[in-house]
């Protein structure tokens, strides 16, 4: 196998940005093909979010690991979360930043 190049690893963490993004936003992603069952469950958009989430942090990981920079498709507060590896409520109300949110940067 040859080495994997950095435009490979670039499209890998936007395609793995966009699936949490959409399971965010509850929109479909493959994990509604993978369990068309669970959709009737109320814990399924918990699941679908943090399985994109984790797929979101791998990828990173890869990134870092192949010394790769992964914080320019994202912004400064979506890269501390990511840095930080929690998905928390927080990051879930607060990952699309809106100039109608509470802090303001002085």
């Amino acid at each position: 196998m040859g080495n994997i190049s950095a435009e490979f690893l670039v499209t890998k963490l936007s395609d793995a940005k966009n699936h949490f993004e959409r399971a965010l936003d509850c929109k479909h992603t493959e994990f509604d093909d993978l369990y068309p069952y669970m959709i009737e469950h109320p814990q399924f958009f918990w699941y679908k979010r943090y399985v994109a989430w984790s797929e979101l942090l791998t990828i990173v990981k890869l990134s870092e690991e192949l010394e790769m920079d992964w914080k320019q498709q994202f912004t400064q507060k979506q890269g501390e979360y990511i840095t930080s590896r929690v998905m928390s409520s927080r990051v879930l109300d607060e990952w699309y930043e809106t100039n109608d949110s509470k802090e303001h940067v002085s």
